[in-house]
């Protein structure tokens, strides 16, 4: 099988996606905007050719490009696993009469909006919620749903332009902040913990699942620079609370008819026990938490992925043995990197467990905390005991520091 991946070479784990389909046995066509020279070599072993376009913003030009290139080549799949990309892998399956995703069903994963309304119609429980794009459309929202409210971009990711309002001062301070943001989904606050269900779908068939839990919502660990934000790739999936949650993911992604892939959605679970709905994207997680699936099953589930494209099975034994905890750190101060406290004796203390570590090292320019989760690096642990997993990521969060000047 002729497979074209999209921006094969970034965000950071699409090397990974591009090896695990090439080993599948699919001959890989890369498609980005980067030159070829700026791949990195992983990327560039695994392509059998790469396509470099002008934008990959821009699909009647990539599509031009791409008649050029790939004339008289049979292609079975075109692949994105980068949230922007989506919508144009989708416009290019439809003109190259590629099975995948389709257009209408793609809008449906990237706009807020539609995929509420399409999950409404089927009867789940998703948040009181709107779409607007002027002020005065936001303040009549707010007024009808009732404070608090979550004010998100419609086709945005993550927690970007992510805020919770809790007053009309607090809304008056917001939107000129979301000026830039065309259309805005207005949502209900909903109170609770909040995971993930995360999925490799073959044919409109779970073959694999994950569920995380973030410590705390990415909403408080966004707006607080302080916290070093948990997540928690869960070993025992079959926890009686957890229920709910995967009945949900599953008719989720049945009524928003997802064949083949993975995706990363988003819930809550309420103190009462209710389920909630949060969002869901055509895609895998980002922040390096497909690597934690990998941890927690010694498995390659990249390759398991590309298994499921090219060959219709994921074709790998999968045992969930570790709870798989990723601390991500921020540094306090401004500037460079100086010095790191504590890293030494958690490791002496937790080294076997301890399976990643990114941290930022002295002299490097420490990141902007609001524009990545990964922050300034992050220590990856793993334990089969759910609550030693949370005592030891705890003790990083607090007992590790990163400093900048």
């Amino acid at each position: 099988m002729n497979v074209i991946i999209l921006s094969p070479g970034y965000p950071a784990d699409m090397p990974e996606f591009t090896r695990g389909i090439a080993e599948s046995g699919a001959t890989v066509i890369g498609v980005g905007d980067q030159p070829p020279a700026a791949l990195p070599d992983r990327v560039r072993h695994h392509l059998s050719r790469y396509v470099e376009v002008r934008s990959l913003w821009d699909s009647k030009t990539v599509i031009g490009e791409l008649q050029k290139t790939l004339h008289g080549i049979d292609v079975g799949r075109i692949e994105c696993l980068w949230e922007p990309g989506v919508m144009l892998a989708a416009e290019l399956r439809q003109y190259f009469g590629v099975d995948g995703l389709s257009v209408e069903q793609a809008h449906r994963f990237r706009d807020k909006e539609a995929m509420k309304q399409a999950l409404d119609a089927a009867g789940i429980r998703t948040p009181r919620h709107a779409a607007v794009t002027s002020v005065a459309e936001c303040v009549e929202a707010v007024d009808r749903i009732g404070f608090p409210v979550i004010l998100k971009p419609i086709d945005g990711a993550g927690s970007a332009d992510t805020y919770r309002i809790n007053d009309a001062d607090e809304l008056r301070d917001v939107l000129p902040r979301l000026r830039h943001v065309p259309s805005i989904s207005v949502e209900e606050f909903v109170d609770g913990d909040e995971y993930t269900f995360d999925t490799i779908t073959i044919g409109g068939r779970i073959a694999y699942f994950n569920i995380a839990k973030y410590r705390p919502r990415p909403l408080i660990a966004r707006s607080n620079e302080w916290i070093s934000p948990q997540v928690i790739a869960l070993r025992d999936v079959g926890h009686p609370k957890l229920a709910d949650g995967i009945a949900m993911g599953r008719a989720v992604l049945e009524a928003l008819d997802f064949d083949t892939g993975f995706t990363h959605m988003e819930w809550y679970r309420k103190a009462d026990g209710e389920v909630v709905f949060g969002e869901i994207g055509a895609r895998p997680p980002g922040a390096h938490q497909v690597d934690q699936m990998k941890y927690a099953c010694d498995f390659d589930v990249f390759l398991a992925w590309g298994n499921a494209i090219a060959k219709g099975e994921i074709g790998l034994g999968i045992e969930r043995r570790y709870n798989v905890a990723t601390i991500y750190k921020r540094a306090k101060g401004v500037g460079r990197i100086t010095r790191i406290e504590g890293a030494d004796h958690l490791q002496r203390r937790f080294g076997e467990h301890v399976v990643w570590n990114t941290l930022l090292t002295p002299g490097t320019p420490r990141r902007d905390w609001l524009k990545t989760l990964v922050s300034d690096g992050f220590i990856m642990l793993r334990h089969p005991d759910l609550e030693q997993t949370l005592t030891m990521a705890d003790a990083v969060g607090s007992e590790l520091h990163l400093y900048a000047e």
